[in-house]
């Protein structure tokens, strides 16, 4: 199965949290492909920074401990991105330019027939392969809708934070193509999102239970955690993200992921301790 992620050195959590959902919702055998897309533009945000390589090495170990035959291998799009979209219209879209980095893919070889795109703010609660196994082979995507899109926009508007992707489709409709197109040429106020739903010719409509953005449910497969509005105790929007651990279960009064959890915090620590050691062998040479 092939995974993709984008994002800079921020990424690291969420990342970490999702895979580890994945593999321990799984049932599948089979090994893991998981590719980050990443890049440095620095000089827009001092943050905007790839992900370093030892964070990538770690997330590695971590995989291969529950298969060796798993690997997770970043990808620099940077130059990419500045002969594309440095300067575009949506530089400075709503979320971060990191986020326009999955319409790239047609142009990156490494990048296999079938993959699942995930956002970084995602966890499991059911096997990836109920999602994974989906047929795309008439479609250039499958998604499922935009939790406030599909009343505010149209009711087949998706989210893009999940998309399994037929790689061969989209290229014979050129679908990365006109997106990129669309970043460049028109501002847009979701920025990827609008530019693939604009650029779709056939896509497969997914379950809400497949990109959860709001709810939690014994059936939901995918819980996103993507903003989203709360009325109490008066209406206001919040960002919780599922590594802001004791939020999620003071907030959402979640359960269900105690057990990854665990390894999380764990797996947290054990990275920290990395950090401090590398700090101190670079001050002592």
């Amino acid at each position: 199965m092939n995974l993709l992620f984008s994002g800079n050195i921020k990424v690291f959590d969420g990342v970490l949290t999702c895979l580890l959902s994945v593999l321990n919702r799984t049932k599948s055998k089979e090994a893991f492909n998981i590719y980050l897309l990443t890049m440095d533009v620095s000089y827009l945000k001092p943050e905007y920074l790839a992900i370093d390589d030892k964070s990538v090495e770690f997330l590695d170990r971590v995989v291969k401990g529950y298969n060796p035959l798993n690997k997770v291998t970043k990808i620099d799009v940077s130059d990419f991105y500045q002969r594309e979209f440095a300067n575009c219209p949506n530089e400075q879209c709503y979320c971060s330019p990191y986020t326009l980095l999955r319409l790239f893919i047609d142009l990156i070889p490494e990048i296999p027939e079938k993959i699942l795109y995930l956002d970084c703010d995602i966890m499991f609660n059911r096997e990836i392969e109920l999602l994974y196994e989906t047929d795309v082979s008439e479609y250039e995507y499958a998604a499922a809708r935009d939790h406030y899109g599909k009343y505010l926009l149209n009711p087949n508007y998706i989210n893009a934070g999940v998309l399994l992707f037929n790689m061969k489709k989209c290229r014979e409709t050129g679908l990365f193509e006109k997106a990129r197109e669309l970043i460049k040429t028109k501002k847009m106020l979701f920025a990827d999102q609008d530019a693939i739903y604009h650029s779709t010719v056939k896509k497969l409509m997914l379950p809400q239970r497949f990109n959860d953005q709001k709810f939690l449910h014994k059936h939901t497969v995918v819980r996103h955690f993507s903003k989203r509005l709360f009325y109490l105790p008066y209406p206001h929007t919040d960002n919780i993200k599922q590594w802001h651990v004791e939020k999620v279960r003071k907030v959402f009064h979640y359960r269900q992921f105690d057990d990854i959890y665990e390894i999380y915090s764990d797996l947290r620590r054990k990275r920290e301790n990395e950090i401090f050691h590398e700090s101190a062998e670079n001050g002592q040479e």
